[in-house]
């Protein structure tokens, strides 16, 4: 608590309710292994710069948010694909030729969704959130970026999923084959773990959008693989500068021109948005770790959070792997770029990529900022509703969104069909 009585930022402490939440179960059980899946995709090859492996969305924002990383320290992908998922929302994902292919982010992307329907049918679960008290929704309304309890373990779901798309580009530097063993490899070796302790939020989300990942591994005797020394030592140059840039906004606010916390945040919203804002609250001399890594004495031993996605995620991604047959179609071009009039249906477009609030926080500021006004975004659906008055606008506007990371389409890609066939087997 602060000085004043007043829920303050936290993150042991938020880290703690969502323990709490999740245990004993986090998931309704038993899950049942999902149904066949018969997905079309479209895909397209990424153009990179001259003299260059990595795109102009990618250089830039390696020079303006990734230092002191390097362009040779970053893999990139060769392809970004989109599909419609089996729950009728777009999507993009990445993959390399040389790796494991498009199935990779489309299975994972089914799996997210199994997962995220098995929280939502945990009547348990919704119990518990229900008994929070206003302390602990201050907590994480204080700490975390999407507050509400159920939101918050959606998106730690997801960016488990993000994790595996993003390291299958490096499948190659594996001895791994196939998508069902790459991720009982990456769960084996503890690269989920990885990724939630030296990785900072917004350099994987930010960099899964753009198809690249800054790391390199390598093998291990016992046949599990790690990062590389370099790699381990990039992450924490870049953790730290981040963390810096938002404490030296926070300290000039602070110190300088004398605002308190909250007027600082106000106005330096920009500079601290919703994930830098994490950082410039954080002690000195410390560094944000992923809330569900964090140990917790619960029920009479120790509980962890993020094992328990982990091996969840990893069991039901196997069976998925093996069930889903995927398709490429030809795509289709959206010729609404430049004059006429825009109709009711112009208005509404998809952002596939937009995975948090800091997402559409981040899209509704790029539209407003060109005098664009956003009627409607929803997350969950990923869809947009926006007023550009010309189709010009909107070419204008998505090449925006774009230069930000993400991918919009103008409307829901590649069908797909999703067998009735029900397998007796179930999760566990």
């Amino acid at each position: 608590m602060s000085i004043d009585g007043s829920p303050r930022y936290d993150r042991r402490a938020a880290s703690r309710v969502l323990a709490g939440l999740a245990q004993p179960g986090l998931f309704a059980t038993p899950i049942p292994v999902p149904a066949a899946r018969r997905i079309e995709y479209t895909c397209a090859a990424l153009r990179p710069e001259s003299n260059s492996h990595l795109t102009f969305s990618q250089r830039l924002y390696l020079e303006r948010f990734m230092r002191p990383c390097r362009p040779y320290q970053i893999t990139s992908a060769t392809h970004r694909i989109a599909w419609t998922d089996s729950d009728g929302i777009p999507n993009t994902g990445h993959f390399r030729s040389d790796g494991l292919g498009p199935l990779v982010p489309i299975a994972m992307r089914e799996t997210v969704l199994t997962l995220w329907h098995a929280l939502a049918a945990n009547s348990a679960l919704a119990e518990r959130i229900s008994t929070l008290g206003l302390r602990e929704h201050a907590v994480l309304a204080a700490t975390t970026t999407d507050h509400e309890p159920m939101d918050i373990l959606r998106v730690g779901v997801e960016a488990t999923g993000r994790a595996l798309a993003q390291h299958a580009l490096l499948a190659r530097q594996t001895p791994y084959r196939g998508a069902a063993e790459f991720a009982e490899g990456m769960r084996d070796s503890g690269l989920f773990s990885s990724v939630a302790t030296r990785w900072f939020w917004e350099l994987q989300a930010s960099t899964y959008r753009r198809g690249m990942i800054p790391v390199t591994l390598a093998t291990q005797p016992d046949g599990t693989v790690r990062y590389t020394a370099d790699s381990v030592a990039m992450l924490r140059a870049m953790k730290d500068s981040t963390i810096e840039d938002a404490h030296n906004v926070m300290r000039r606010a602070t110190r300088v021109e004398g605002l308190s916390v909250e007027d600082a945040i106000a106005k330096y919203h920009d500079d601290l948005d919703l994930i830098s804002r994490q950082y410039a609250l954080l002690p000195s001399n410390t560094r944000p770790a992923c809330l569900a890594a964090m140990p917790h004495h619960l029920g009479g031993g120790h509980y962890t959070l993020l094992p328990l996605v982990v091996d969840q995620f990893v069991t039901v991604f196997g069976w998925l792997a093996r069930r889903c047959e995927i398709n490429e179609v030809s795509a289709e071009l959206d010729e609404l770029t430049a004059g006429g009039e825009a109709t009711a249906e112009d208005q509404v477009f998809y952002v596939p990529d937009m995975n948090c609030k800091h997402c559409v926080r981040t899209i509704t500021g790029v539209l407003e900022s060109m005098g664009i006004k956003v009627v409607d975004i929803d997350l969950i659906s990923k869809r947009v509703v926006a007023e550009f008055r010309s189709p010009r606008n909107r070419a204008r506007a998505f090449e925006a969104i774009r230069d930000g990371g993400y991918n919009p389409a103008a409307d829901k890609p590649a069908a797909i069909d999703t067998s009735t066939t029900a397998p007796s087997e179930t999760a566990v």
